[in-house]
């Protein structure tokens, strides 16, 4: 496991150490840094899926995360309108307040 992939040790190592053993050496170390697909590309997915399930507790790190991987504010606000069409109305307002809470602030005269 590489020292960076250290994100499920330090939110639920204390708790469930062997599933955060597996999170981050599976997920992280080995499923992320598959070549096929981009960091990007797999950050761009996994929103998507988070907020068609409406898991919004996810969206509180992978929008953030997205955002160190190269999507943009304007992307991530896009993906959930585009979905509000396809996953519900519900679970993108859910997101849009997520997205408010945890991505940095824009301009919105832009």
């Amino acid at each position: 496991m590489s020292e960076k992939s250290t994100v499920a040790k330090t939110l639920i190592g204390d708790i469930a150490p062997k599933l955060a053993e597996i999170t981050d050496g599976v997920l992280f170390d080995d499923v992320w840094e598959r070549p096929q697909l981009s960091k990007r590309d797999r950050s761009l997915i996994t929103c998507a899926a988070l907020v068609t399930a409406g898991k919004i507790e996810q969206l509180k790190m992978h929008f953030p995360f997205a955002i160190e991987n190269g999507v943009t504010h304007e992307e991530l606000i896009e993906l959930i309108t585009h979905l509000a069409f396809y996953a519900s109305w519900p679970s993108a307002m859910s997101a849009l307040t997520v997205a408010r809470e945890v991505l940095p602030k824009q301009d919105a005269s832009r």
